[in-house]
């Protein structure tokens, strides 16, 4: 019975002697197998990152109402019409915009010929232009008004833009003119 016990130790040693080795070849190569790359091949991963630049629409803003001051007849009464802006967000390659103006006649009482100024007697001058980011991409030009549209600012850039300026009014007063309030539509655009 004792040579049997021997025997069943014996053989379990040989077993164990036996396993040794292959346990102690996981564990060797077990660190191996935790290394990761994300690029075939190893080496640095890339990550493709994106963003977006949003867009916005061409506008301009102008005053609601002017009022240019008083002269006699055959005087030229000048006046300021106020901060007129155009803002810019299209965020355009080769951005250009023309801004416009026209007006109707100025009238006073009934409107007759004796209580007309036609708009043709009218200059419209940009002035001086503030435009951003950079001074000097807006060209002013100096117009006689008209019932249709004539260029008064032009600009040329890249992405967003503003620019500002203070137009003034040039009326010539016919010496025929009647007193009173003078009115008229002013209509000035952007595209």
């Amino acid at each position: 019975m004792v040579k049997s016990a021997f025997s069943i130790l014996a053989v379990g040693a040989v077993a164990g002697i036996a396993l040794a080795p292959v346990a102690a070849s996981a564990a060797t190569t077990q660190p191996a197998a935790l290394a990761y790359s994300s690029t075939p091949g190893g080496g640095d991963p890339d990550t493709s990152v994106t963003f977006t630049v949003t867009v916005g629409a061409l506008t301009m803003t102008a005053p609601a109402t002017a009022d240019l001051g008083s002269g006699a007849p055959g005087t030229t009464i000048t006046g300021a019409v106020g901060s007129t802006s155009v803002t810019d967000d299209r965020a355009l390659l080769g951005a250009t915009w023309t801004a416009t103006a026209s007006a109707t006649d100025w009238t006073t009482g009934a409107g007759t010929a004796a209580e007309t100024v036609p708009a043709t007697d009218v200059t419209y001058t940009p002035g001086t232009i503030t435009t951003t980011p950079v001074a000097g991409l807006a060209t002013g030009h100096t117009i006689t008004l008209a019932g249709t549209p004539q260029t008064t600012v032009t600009l040329a850039t890249n992405g967003d833009n503003t620019a500002t300026w203070d137009p003034a009014l040039a009326v010539a007063v016919p010496t025929s003119a009647t007193g009173g309030v003078y009115s008229s539509t002013l209509t000035q655009s952007v595209s």
